[in-house]
């Protein structure tokens, strides 16, 4: 799978301009609700659920123009609840926005 940061890199740079700290945490902020909805989908029992969840993150990764993971929210809405490649695809994509050198944090 090929991977292409340059529009959420480009979106977080022009949010924390040269303020390193300022991007870690906004990186670190998009991470961690995206892990959010990711274990919101795990959880999803109910068509609703999975729904609601699946757009949660489609938005998250629109704002933050993270193609990746926009895809893979797109696939998960069109998924059945519980769908393991469409959580596997959210889980990879999820991965690689920590940037190079992260570690995944998922439970």
């Amino acid at each position: 799978m090929a991977y292409e940061s340059g529009s959420l890199d480009a979106t977080l740079a022009a949010a924390a301009g040269e303020d390193i700290a300022l991007l870690a945490e906004l990186r670190g902020a998009l991470v961690e609700s995206a892990e959010r909805q990711l274990d919101l989908l795990r959880r999803a029992r109910c068509d609703g659920n999975w729904q609601v969840a699946a757009m949660r993150l489609k938005g998250l990764a629109a704002t933050f123009h993270a193609e990746e993971l926009l895809t893979a929210s797109e696939e998960a809405l069109a998924a059945v609840p519980g769908e393991p490649g469409a959580l596997r695809r959210i889980e990879q994509a999820i991965q690689h926005l920590g940037g190079p050198g992260t570690r995944p944090n998922f439970a």
